[in-house]
């Protein structure tokens, strides 16, 4: 028989993909990318930071990102993704967890991220309540596979671990 007490550690996983538009500019980690082309969404598309509140609304079981933040609502239109990711570590923290670490990759043939790496530590972190040591951004390319290695957009993962605060 499972106990009723909460469990003290809680695992997230997260993932987005958003294609290339030339009419927008590139958000990224919550920073923006010097690059010819930006990310289509109804958002910022900052598909970074979209994976990550991903995973920390699964690790918290509270659904989505698009059940919380839904394409369509007007609120949401062009909205930095940053204000977003507070908003789930608002509704994480009201259910007594807090983030103990991040865990992300960034999928893209370019821009080159590992210039940024350190600026998007820094932006998430702040964003999260944590450190920048909590907070892990890697970049790989699909080495010319797929949508994402024939240039067309970029896709992100998140692993997150949450810890029961009370």
């Amino acid at each position: 028989m499972r106990s009723t007490a909460r469990t003290s550690l809680r695992v997230g996983v997260g993932y987005d993909v958003h294609r290339f538009s030339p009419s927008r500019r590139l958000m990224l980690g919550g920073i923006e990318l010097p690059h010819s082309q930006g990310l289509e969404g109804y958002s910022d598309a900052d598909v970074l930071l979209h994976a990550i509140c991903d995973a920390i609304l699964g690790a918290a079981a509270l659904g989505d990102i698009g059940q919380h933040f839904p394409a369509g609502d007007a609120r949401y239109r062009g909205v930095a993704s940053i204000v977003l990711l507070r908003e789930v570590v608002t509704l994480t923290r009201q259910r007594g967890y807090r983030v103990g670490n991040v865990d992300a990759v960034v999928v893209a043939e370019a821009p080159r991220i590992s210039p940024h790496v350190d600026a998007m530590r820094a932006t998430i972190a702040e964003a999260l309540g944590t450190t920048v040591e909590d907070v892990s951004v890697k970049a790989t390319t699909n080495e010319r596979l797929g949508f994402v290695g024939r240039g067309e957009g970029i896709a992100a993962q998140a692993v997150v671990l949450l810890e029961l605060v009370s």
